[in-house]
Parts: structure tokens; C-alpha cells; sequence
């Protein structure tokens, strides 16, 4: 019987209910106001300063249930279970209209995206191959064509929940199509690990 093998594929952990409905409501009411910073993806984008899990103790509270998903999936990117530490937080307040360009995150080894308020279904996070990686020059691609694993160039995430998490590895591109539904809440946050050891050239992160 033939068989069908996916190489080196890109974990993606969907933590359902991460949070619950109490702190979900916290994070919204003390930061939502915060995030007055533009974006120029789109006018109605905005975000917070970048903030610490000490900055206050809902993001303490945060952290705590996001840091044993993240030696989970750390387990699968690095093949051990070690320590890790949010590096990170801001809030994401994103209008009707409003959309996030295609981005990674730079510095960090694990992303992640916490879920505060209904999603609009065309509002999904979308995430996406990089462009110009190692795919064919030439591509089949019409109205025709059937995508698939293999084959499709971008990958619309579940519909999420308030209190639900994503994680990704921080290099995968991904993107917030344009809003045609109520304001949008999100909090983002990256991730470093404690240390990483390739036969015995070691590296340690935080302090």
C-alpha cells in the first residue's frame, strides 16, 4: 500500500480555554484603554507599550498558565522539555475595518496569541508559507486546483473562543485579514527558552 510521509512539519498547539472567563474579562477591561499605539497596517489598529508579566498581576496570572504549554510545545520545536519564560505581552485592539499585515516576530522562539473577545470568522488569523522559501519556481495554481498540507500557501486558523490560545513557532508568517465584524481583542506574547545546548555549545537566554 503506498504511503504518504509529511517531512519536518510546523507544530501549531491550539490550547482551547486557556484562560478563564474572569481573568479574559480582567485583561480587556485594564488594558483595552492602554492600547493607544498605531499601527501602520491599518488605521484601525492599535496596541499597547510592550509589557512584562510583573507589570501587573493579571499578566502574572497570564503567565502562569501559558508558561506549561509552552515546555510542551517547546518539547516538540527542541526535542526536550526545558525551561521557558514569556519575554513579552502587548494587547491588540483591532476596530471594524481594521486588518494586521502579514508579519513574524523577530527575536523570540515561540509566538503566541491569547483570544479575549468574539472573532468575526473572516477575521480568523491566517497563517502562511515564507515567501520565497523552498517551493517550486513554478506553481499549479488556478480555479481548478484543490489545495491541500502540500500544496496551499496560507492556512485560516479555527475559529477561536475568548479565552483560547494559539502558539506557532515565531518565525512562521501569519496575518489578520480585514475586520468586517465588531472590535477584535487579542493579546500577543513571545516566548524565550531558559537555554539551548547543541553538543555542548551552550546558550543561555533571560537573566
Amino acid at each position: 500500500m503506498d504511503e504518504i510521509t509529511g517531512l519536518f512539519p510546523t507544530p501549531f498547539m491550539r490550547v482551547p480555554q486557556a484562560l478563564g472567563a474572569a481573568l479574559v474579562h480582567g485583561l480587556v477591561e485594564h488594558f483595552a484603554s492602554q492600547a493607544s499605539r498605531d499601527n501602520n497596517s491599518s488605521p484601525s489598529l492599535s496596541h499597547t507599550s510592550m509589557l512584562q508579566p510583573g507589570d501587573s498581576p493579571l499578566l502574572v496570572d497570564c503567565a502562569s498558565l501559558i508558561t506549561p504549554k509552552l515546555v510542551d510545545f517547546g518539547a516538540l520545536l527542541f526535542g526536550e522539555r526545558i525551561g521557558w519564560s514569556v519575554k513579552e505581552m502587548w494587547v491588540n485592539v483591532l476596530d471594524t475595518g481594521g486588518r494586521q499585515a502579514m508579519h513574524n516576530h523577530a527575536n523570540s522562539f515561540v509566538s503566541g496569541v491569547l483570544y479575549l473577545t468574539p472573532t468575526h470568522p473572516d477575521a480568523r488569523t491566517v497563517f502562511m508559507k515564507s515567501p520565497g522559501g523552498h517551493d517550486f519556481a513554478f506553481r499549479n495554481d488556478h480555479a481548478q486546483t484543490t489545495p491541500g498540507p502540500y500544496s496551499a500557501d496560507k492556512w485560516i486558523s479555527p475559529a477561536p473562543e475568548p479565552g483560547d490560545m494559539v502558539l506557532f513557532p515565531s518565525y512562521l508568517m501569519h496575518a489578520v485579514p480585514p475586520n468586517p465584524g465588531e472590535r477584535r481583542i487579542t493579546m500577543a506574547f513571545n516566548a524565550i527558552p531558559t537555554r539551548l545546548d547543541s553538543w555542548g555549545y551552550k546558550i543561555s537566554f533571560g537573566g
